[in-house]
């Protein structure tokens, strides 16, 4: 099962473009989004493709040079203006088509492209990621890994708000996400990482009694050391020095942006984002759906990319 799908997400974006301009032409991709969407949007940017519209995977044209593209329905007026609820609706029913295709075996995963969050989830903690995890039944255990070969990062903690991240750090939270980034990174990449964890205060609030260092997180990575290459926990202050980078594979952090900003001012847009944990291969470009250039054409195709060349070599 070589076959996978990319998922064109929200229709008010940079999505139609990316896709249009990556390797995704040539590759054994099944686009699962709306059909006239993607023509239109592609005509508007006068960007040339072959595109076949296909209701079941046993239409697919084997051609290199089309896009094969898995009809889902989307009402819209024009192409780059989908309500909001509209889109809604359609970006779902996408992600459960793919879903459901994964666990039927007929692909051995998914890129989904941009989603506007915003729009798509009543609880605003929600993203993909999430929202994945829990159809699947392994939520608070998958693992957010944005993946550069050079070095990842994860965010233990996702999309809450920072004063709610002190209350959300328990050991096992710790130890089942670690759990996942060991079993899974391991998986897909062969090798066993290297895995530095940080702590969550300033200067690892000095080791003070009562701090999260000393009560939640010293304990886990005790836990995880018989097993794992774990090591830590370090400030985050200093652990993205250039000498620290060498010694690491993985800097998991406490939450979102203290592991993403430095991820992002180091490597900007050259990552791309894994959901560990799950039965199939989930990836997504490492940016957000860019809706101020979507009739531009100027976007760059860089992280889908690398998303395409990543899933192309896993193996599920």
């Amino acid at each position: 099962m070589s076959n996978f799908g990319i998922i064109l997400g929200e229709p008010n974006s940079i999505n139609s473009e990316i896709l249009a301009k990556s390797k995704a032409i040539k590759s054994k991709a099944i686009i699962i989004g709306n059909y006239n969407l993607l023509k239109s949007q592609l005509k508007i940017l006068k960007i040339k493709r072959k595109i076949k519209k296909i209701n079941n995977l046993n239409d697919i044209n084997k051609s290199k040079k089309v896009f094969n593209v898995l009809d889902i329905p989307l009402k819209f007026k024009k192409a780059f203006l989908v309500n909001p609820s509209e889109s809604s609706i359609y970006v779902k029913r996408c992600l459960k088509v793919g879903h459901d295709l994964c666990l039927q075996k007929k692909i051995k995963g998914f890129i989904n492209c941009p989603i506007n969050k915003k729009n798509l989830f009543k609880d605003k903690t929600f993203g993909v990621t999430e929202f994945l995890a829990k159809k699947n039944k392994v939520y608070k255990s998958e693992v957010m890994l944005i993946y550069n070969k050079k070095l990842s990062v994860v965010p233990l903690t996702t999309h809450i708000q920072l004063k709610d991240v002190s209350k959300n750090i328990k050991k096992n939270l710790i130890i089942n996400k670690i759990q996942t980034l060991n079993k899974y990174y391991y998986k897909y990449f062969q090798k066993k990482p290297r895995i530095a964890l940080l702590g969550l205060n300033p200067h690892n609030s000095e080791f003070k009694k009562n701090s999260e260092e000393i009560k939640i997180i010293i304990p886990a990575i005790k836990k995880l050391r018989k097993k794992i290459k774990i090591y830590g926990p370090f400030p985050s202050d200093t652990i993205f020095f250039k000498d620290n980078l060498k010694k690491f594979d993985v800097i998991v952090g406490m939450y979102h942006d203290q592991v993403l900003t430095p991820f992002k001012t180091l490597f900007e847009f050259d990552a791309v984002n894994i959901t560990l944990g799950l039965p199939y291969i989930r990836i997504s470009p490492d940016h957000g759906i860019a809706e101020d250039k979507k009739n531009l054409n100027i976007s760059n195709p860089k992280s889908l990319d690398r998303c395409i060349d990543i899933i192309s070599k896993l193996k599920k």
